[in-house]
C-alpha cells in the first residue's frame, strides 16, 4: 500500500479542508468537503475527471487535513487558506483584485455605465463575473434613454444605439442610479423587461425577445449582488447547527461570525446567554478594509443559511 493510500483510509468522514502537497511541501490544492474522506478518496479512482484535476493529481505527494464541526466552517476556513496560501491549483477566491464595480458615468459622451476597479461616488458591487456586466451594458444602451415616469420606466428597444441629448443623458442617469439603489425599482424594472420579453415573443420577434431575456438574466445577476446579501448585513443572525454529540451556535452580524461555540445540550437559557454575550461583542467589530476581499465571505454566509432548515436559524 503507498504512503497516499495509507493517507486516505486515515483520513475520518468528517466536515473539513483537505490540502494536496507537491514533493517540495508546496501546497497545491485546497478544498473542503462534509465528508472528508469520500471526497479525497474520490481524487484516486478511475471514473473520469476533469484535465485540470487529473494534471493535479500527478503532483500530488502527499495530504493534509483540517476537521470541522460544520460544512459552513469547512467553507470558510477553505476560503481563507486560498486567499492566504494561493495555491496553484485553486482557481476561485484566489484574486480579490479581479472584483470590480458598475458605475453610472458624470459624462455625456460616455455610454452611461461604465466598470471601475475601486468603488466611486455612485459605483454599485463589487462584482466578480464581469462578461455579464459587460453584456449587460451593451444591452442596456439599446433602451436608453429610460425614464421613470408614474412609477413605470418609459424606454423602447432601439437597434442600433441611439445619442442622446444633455438633458435625456441626465434623466437616464437618475433612472439608472434609482434602478441599482432600490430594489424595489430593479423589481419593477424587471417585470416590465419581462412584460416585453413575452409581447415580443407573440410577435415572432425571437432575437428581440432573446436581448430582454438575457437583459432580465444579468440584472438578476446584478440584484442577487446588491440587494440579497441585506438581511445578512443589517441584523443579528443566531444559527443552531448539529454537530457531532451535541450543536453549535454561531452569532452572526454585519455578515460575520462574531461568536461560535459548541454546547452538548442546549436549553433556552443557554441560547438566550450566548445570544446576549454575542450582541456586547458585535460592537468590538471593526470595519473591514477592504470589502473585495469580504465577498466571498459573505457569500459562503448567505449560501449557507439559505440551505439550512428554518428550525436551525433561531433569529
Amino acid at each position: 500500500m503507498s504512503h497516499l493510500e495509507q493517507k486516505v483510509n486515515q483520513i475520518p468522514p468528517l466536515p473539513g479542508i483537505y490540502k494536496m502537497l507537491d514533493s517540495t511541501g508546496q501546497i497545491i490544492y485546497v478544498g473542503k468537503s462534509n465528508c472528508l474522506k469520500k471526497r479525497v478518496k474520490s481524487y484516486f479512482t478511475k471514473s473520469p475527471k476533469q484535465p485540470k484535476i487529473e494534471r493535479m493529481i500527478f503532483f500530488i505527494d502527499d495530504i493534509d487535513y483540517i476537521v470541522t464541526d460544520t460544512h459552513l466552517e469547512a467553507r470558510l476556513l477553505e476560503c481563507q487558506l486560498i486567499k492566504e496560501l494561493k495555491p496553484y491549483f485553486n482557481s476561485q477566491m484566489k484574486n480579490d483584485r479581479r472584483y470590480f464595480y458598475l458605475n453610472v458615468t458624470h459624462s455625456s459622451h460616455s455610454r452611461g455605465l461604465s466598470i471601475v476597479l475601486e468603488r466611486e461616488d455612485h459605483s454599485f458591487g463589487p462584482f466578480r463575473r464581469k462578461q455579464i456586466i459587460l453584456s449587460l451594458i451593451d444591452m442596456l444602451t439599446h433602451l436608453f434613454p429610460i425614464v421613470q415616469e408614474n412609477n413605470r420606466f418609459d424606454f423602447h428597444y432601439h437597434t442600433l444605439p441611439e445619442p442622446m441629448s444633455p438633458e435625456d443623458f441626465l434623466k437616464n442617469r437618475q433612472t439608472l442610479l434609482l434602478i441599482f439603489s432600490d430594489d424595489t425599482k430593479l423589481n419593477c424594472f424587471i417585470n416590465q423587461l419581462e412584460i416585453c420579453m413575452h409581447k415580443e415573443s407573440a410577435q415572432y420577434h425571437y432575437e428581440r425577445a432573446t436581448t430582454y431575456r438575457d437583459l432580465i438574466k444579468s440584472l438578476a445577476y446584478i440584484s442577487h449582488n446588491l440587494h440579497a446579501y441585506k438581511h445578512l448585513t443589517t441584523r443579528d443572525i443566531l444559527l443552531k447547527i448539529p454537530v457531532r454529540d451535541g450543536e453549535k451556535l454561531f452569532f452572526i452580524s454585519s455578515g460575520r461570525i462574531v461568536l461560535k461555540q459548541y454546547f452538548p445540550v442546549l436549553t433556552q437559557s443557554v441560547i438566550d446567554t450566548f445570544f446576549n454575550e454575542g450582541s456586547r461583542m458585535k460592537s468590538a467589530l471593526v470595519p473591514i478594509p477592504d470589502e473585495k476581499a469580504g465577498i466571498d465571505f459573505q457569500n459562503i454566509l448567505f449560501s449557507e443559511i439559505q440551505a439550512l432548515p428554518d428550525e436551525w436559524i433561531l433569529k
